[in-house]
């Protein structure tokens, strides 16, 4: 009797022991093939937005050449205007073609990136989205931090001038002779290779958010001068706002210039997708196409200047 007994009882106790152990390994199974939150080369951010933030700035310059509010100096206390947001989305690492080392793509259109994005299973981010990605989780003005730094990232360049054949012609960079144009944006090319600048990453881990070359993005916010839905944020390489919450509605979508690009965002994996303002224009749809197969590359291009713009328009 008492055999049977021990028999029973170790019977009972190999018999759950089998179950902890399926249930385990399913369990493990689960975890191991749930999808990543995004692809390779994106950056998940998931973080709360603040749609309307007050900020105080500590020092103003006015520049006047573009009629510019250049802050250099924020205080660190900053209040939300209105109730804050959960946004939660991927974006690419790097400027598009989102590799490190290489050239940023130019010259294309809003509806060319766009279509350039889709054409990679992504698309242009929002506003929101790219802001938030610049900011970082610390929720700074600046992806570097709250005071403007020209040595952190590639800003307060001294432009290189445009030149063209006649005062009524089109500039060289834009001409139909390939090698004319080529030869012009080389020249022009103001741009570090995408990732180069370890100091210009924001919290999230985001690259060359500010300066470099001005990214296209789909515009959140109600529209404004020019831009429709689209919108440029992050600034180029020269002396212009070059902060995360700055966006240019100046240019229609069918713009293109030699310091404009763009990088891409998707929804992330079982996130709720972001829902821009109802007074937004909504964005057209376009067909996937990839308009930027080729790498650039600038032969002999002249980089960032020797010395930057400072605001007294001395040269540092």
């Amino acid at each position: 009797m008492g055999s049977a007994s021990a028999t029973a009882t170790a019977t009972t106790t190999a018999t759950w022991t089998e179950t902890e152990i399926e249930t385990a390994t399913w369990t493990e199974t689960a975890t191991e093939t749930k999808a990543p939150a995004c692809p390779e080369g994106m950056v998940h951010v998931e973080t709360s937005f603040c749609p309307d933030v007050e900020r105080r700035c500590l020092d103003m310059e006015r520049e006047e050449k573009n009629n510019l509010a250049i802050c250099h100096a924020f205080a660190h206390d900053q209040q939300c205007r209105t109730a804050e947001r959960r946004i939660d989305f991927c974006i690419d690492r790097y400027e598009y073609p989102n590799e490190k080392g290489a050239h940023p793509v130019w010259m294309l259109d809003w509806y060319e990136a766009q279509a350039t994005c889709e054409a990679a299973g992504k698309r242009l981010c929002w506003s929101s989205e790219w802001t938030a990605a610049c900011e970082g989780p610390e929720h700074t003005p600046f992806p570097y931090g709250w005071e403007r730094n020209h040595d952190a990232c590639n800003i307060d360049n001294f432009y290189i001038d445009p030149q063209k054949p006649g005062p009524r012609a089109q500039f060289f960079f834009y001409s139909k002779d390939k090698d004319v144009a080529r030869k012009e944006l080389a020249r022009l090319d103001e741009s570090v290779p995408s990732g180069s600048m370890e100091t210009c990453r924001s919290g999230f881990g985001v690259y060359d958010m500010t300066g470099n070359v001005d990214e296209w993005v789909v515009s959140d916010e109600p529209p404004q001068e020019k831009s429709k839905w689209a919108g440029l944020k992050g600034g180029a390489w020269g002396h212009v706002r070059s902060q995360c919450r700055p966006m240019t509605f100046s240019h229609e979508p069918e713009f293109y210039y030699y310091f404009v690009g763009f990088r891409c965002c998707r929804d992330a994996n079982g996130a709720e997708a972001w829902t821009p303002s109802r007074q937004a224009v909504p964005a057209p749809s376009v067909e996937p196409h990839d308009f930027a197969p080729e790498p650039i590359v600038a032969q002999d291009a002249p980089g960032p200047t020797k010395t930057k713009f400072s605001r007294t328009g001395k040269r540092e």
